[in-house]
């Protein structure tokens, strides 16, 4: 089992910024990739960001190329998310994710979930 506790959410001007943390414990040795996918109300969850644990490459949805920037800390079993200049259409619970297996894109690919943070974002 991996637990997963995100933390860094709250309530942004449009423009801003905001970093999503994500620690991770447990069996994190089985880690493939990480991930963060977001959901907001009426919608699915769709998929944001994700980097592979070994070697470190990343990949983004392309709604948030260019604004958000997905790292990780090996040592801290952390992942980090940098959001800038954040927009309305960006607010929405943040889930981060491990895949034991994948590197995919599709939530189905996930394994074990966070809670989610809330990202508001005001216009």
């Amino acid at each position: 089992q991996v637990q997963l506790v995100e933390s860094g959410g709250g309530l942004v001007q449009a423009g801003g910024s905001l970093r999503l943390s994500c620690a991770a414990s447990g069996r994190t040795f089985s880690t493939y990739a990480m991930g963060w996918f977001r959901q907001a109300p009426g919608k699915e969850r769709e998929f944001v960001a994700r980097i592979r644990w070994s070697g470190g490459s990343t990949y983004y949805a392309d709604s948030v190329k260019g604004r958000f920037t997905i790292s990780r800390d090996n040592a801290k079993n952390t992942v980090y998310l940098q959001m800038n200049s954040l927009k309305p259409e960006d607010a929405a619970v943040y889930y981060c994710a491990v895949s034991t297996y994948s590197s995919g894109i599709r939530y189905q690919n996930y394994d074990y979930w966070g809670q989610g943070t809330q990202v508001t974002v005001s216009s």
